[in-house]
């Protein structure tokens, strides 16, 4: 069978969370890039592929998946259900929660301070402060909560790493790009667990991907 097409590009920490996944899944795949400056993401046959013209997009044979968390869950699926404990129906629960919790709790906070410290700058805007630090406090009172989790287990869903932890991996990979690199260091079994998911080749493989030259 071919190998499963993921559509994006790695300056996407959306697309790049699909790979830490399919890297930890051992899936076989390949990234095919999608050009943002000729439109290409508003294309038809983008379209095709994610009607709301964004990525990432996944192609496996006809079937066509986007949302990044659902391609992820997906991936799990096909080549590692161990990552979502297929089979378990208390601890696919607690990798449900955590992985809502990363989406709607941690990304919700982080995502808008990556765009102003990383992005805005990038396409010649400037950093807008206040939506900083509204954003920063949310983290760390979303922070406070993975503290006294991670004092009680390993990894967010329990003593197994799943997709809610890898989720996690492409953004916060941007966060030492930011001034806010040390953010961490307060929460000392947040900096545990994230040094942890650090060393993994899936994560390894994806911080490569965000930058060549390093």
């Amino acid at each position: 069978m071919a190998p499963m097409k993921l559509y994006g590009a790695p300056l996407s920490w959306n697309v790049t969370r699909c790979v830490v996944v399919l890297e930890e899944a051992g899936s076989d795949y390949e990234i095919v890039p999608i050009d943002f400056g000729t439109g290409e993401h508003k294309s038809p046959e983008h379209l095709a592929r994610n009607p709301f013209g964004q990525v990432p997009a996944l192609q496996d044979g006809d079937l066509y998946l986007w949302e990044s968390r659902a391609i992820c869950k997906y991936a799990c699926r096909k080549n590692k259900p161990e990552l979502v404990k297929d089979g378990d129906l208390k601890e696919s629960a607690l990798v449900d929660v955590w992985l809502e919790v990363e989406a709607n709790q941690y990304s919700a906070a982080l995502s808008p301070i990556l765009y102003q410290c990383l992005v805005f700058p990038m396409l010649g805007g400037t950093t807008d402060q206040k939506v900083v630090d509204e954003n920063l406090e949310k983290l760390k009172k979303v922070l406070e909560v993975y503290e006294a989790r991670l004092t009680k287990f390993k990894y967010l869903a329990g003593d197994y790493v799943s997709v809610a932890d890898l989720s996690h991996a492409s953004a916060t990979l941007c966060l030492a790009a930011t001034p806010y690199a040390s953010l961490f260091d307060g929460y000392p079994h947040v900096k545990a667990w994230w040094a942890g998911l650090m060393v993994r080749p899936s994560v390894q493989k994806v911080a490569a991907l965000m930058n060549p030259s390093a």
